[in-house]
């Protein structure tokens, strides 16, 4: 089936998202859609699926126009979607979260799930996949359950596909499975619309390439477009995508941690015994699909975790047991990977985000006042030396675009004295511009001789970044391996292959 988007214009309140854009996409196509964090493309797809309506323009399948109300009406047209946050029911089976929303019944209106159990046997044995139709959903590995998400698109006889994000909690070894199965679809004429910031699995399944640049069209491009070409063309500049640095310069001291385990309220250990140094000048990066233990290691190492046993110490000051406003004080510096729910308050103004973690500076404040000149002054310099771009100081965090939010906290965060940096997903929802400004930032702590921990489930970021990689599959480190270890074995210990190393 072709798709064709003509003139869509989307518009909310003044904001643009959406500025007549056009696109086709042909049977038997997979069509990548570039851009920068904001620069519009989900909300394109939320037009094509339904989600929202088009001010402006057309949406044709095989040369008819389209009127969709609703998802509903998208997916009975032959449009599916699969999702970076899977819209699966956990405690439900494969077979019923497959059926969900067009459910068979039998005489008596009885739900007819061994219908469902043969097509989700049917589809799996198409391309190969091993998934039992009565497996509980929250049971399966990220990557079998996005080949549930898969089912459920073709259940409903999808033949333009939209793959948002569709990498994002994959292992490498995952990643090559989802691009085979991408091929597959594309060779049986499926149309396909694929979103994804990892320029590498543009140019390796991608046969055409739009880029899309504040809501318009800036251009096509080939898969044989060098990182870079794909880079400069998203953000309209010439974009460092390596990262430089220099040998380590390793110092004694830095944090130790040891035998450090997290439990639930339930009891379940997600954090199980795990063991590491991190020296003054050197980047520890912390791999694994996300949801292995990462957050609640990172947690307790900050205070935000109450069942922790074990110990971790920084240059001899324990932080274990402490309160996070106490790990703060202690010189740690802290990225969280959720910036929306840990690292800002929306309706603060930049300048009042800036100096979340300094309450009780004197220079900011004076008799349990804000002295508003000198937090304007630090805010500005701030502003410009992070390249922050805001209309002022006292613009709402809320209102800056998700790379913009993310350089405040990381201004907030880099802009005092510290013993030690703990940088979760910190380039989590930005775009590739803001990325190689973070990095270069993070490079610059740690050749001032601070200790860093990075967290990420980016394993470009992880190599680029580390001077050793601890990577973590269900609680525990697999191993402590160094940089230049390949992304293979990377892999294969972050799918839990202990012997890979």
């Amino acid at each position: 089936m072709k798709l064709e988007l003509r003139g869509i214009t989307k518009r909310f309140g003044p904001l643009v998202a959406n500025d007549h854009i056009d696109l086709v996409v042909q049977p038997g196509e997979i069509h990548a859609l570039l851009g920068e964090n904001g620069a519009g493309k989900s909300t394109l797809m939320n037009v094509l699926y339904g989600l929202y309506q088009a001010d402006e323009g057309e949406i044709l399948l095989d040369d008819k126009v389209q009127a969709f109300a609703g998802p509903g009406d998208a997916m009975a047209a032959g449009i599916g979607m699969v999702h970076q946050h899977f819209m699966l029911i956990p405690v439900f089976t494969v077979a019923e979260n497959v059926m969900l929303g067009h459910e068979e019944t039998k005489a008596g209106g009885i739900l007819d799930l061994a219908a469902a159990r043969e097509h989700v046997r049917s589809v799996a044995a198409r391309f190969g996949f091993e998934i039992d139709p009565d497996a509980i959903v929250g049971d399966l590995p990220v990557g079998v359950q996005q080949r549930v998400e898969i089912i459920k698109a073709l259940s409903r006889d999808a033949r333009v596909l939209v793959f948002d994000e569709p990498t994002a909690v994959l292992t490498p070894q995952e990643t090559d499975e989802l691009m085979a199965i991408m091929r597959q679809l594309r060779d049986e004429g499926t149309a396909i619309v694929f979103i994804t910031h990892k320029l590498r699995e543009v140019r390796e399944v991608a046969d055409r390439i739009t880029i899309i640049r504040l809501g318009k069209v800036v251009g096509q491009a080939e898969p044989t477009a060098s990182n870079a070409e794909l880079a400069s063309a998203m953000v309209g500049r010439a974009v460092e995508l390596t990262v430089h640095k220099g040998a380590p310069n390793v110092r004694s001291g830095g944090l130790r941690v040891a035998d450090l385990s997290v439990q639930t309220p339930t009891g379940a250990l997600v954090v199980d015994h795990v063991s590491f140094d991190v020296h003054p000048g050197e980047v520890l990066a912390i791999a694994g699909v996300q949801g292995n233990g990462q957050t609640e290691l990172v947690e307790a190492l900050v205070g935000m975790q109450q069942r922790v046993t074990g110990t971790a110490d920084l240059d001899g000051v324990t932080l274990v047991g402490k309160s996070v406003r106490a790990v703060l004080d202690a010189g740690v510096g802290f990225v969280p990977e959720d910036r929306n729910e840990d690292g800002l308050v929306g309706t603060f103004s930049i300048a009042e985000n800036l100096m979340l973690d300094r309450s009780s500076d004197p220079a900011f404040i004076s008799a349990g006042t804000i002295r508003r000149g000198s937090l304007d002054e630090f805010a500005r310099d701030r502003i410009s030396e992070y390249d922050i771009r805001t209309q002022g100081p006292d613009q709402a965090a809320a209102a800056l675009s998700g790379g913009n939010q993310q350089k405040v906290v990381i201004a907030r965060e880099l802009s005092r004295e510290l013993r030690l940096l703990i940088a979760s997903q910190p380039t989590r929802g930005v775009d590739v511009g803001s990325i190689e400004f973070i990095h270069k930032r993070i490079i610059e702590t740690r050749d001032a001789g601070v200790p860093v921990v990075v967290v990420s489930t980016e394993l470009d970021e992880v190599t680029q970044l580390a001077d050793k990689i601890a990577v973590m599959y269900r609680g525990r480190i697999m191993a402590i391996v160094p940089a230049d270890t390949p992304r293979d074995v990377l892999g294969l210990l972050m799918a839990g292959e202990k012997d890979a190393a």
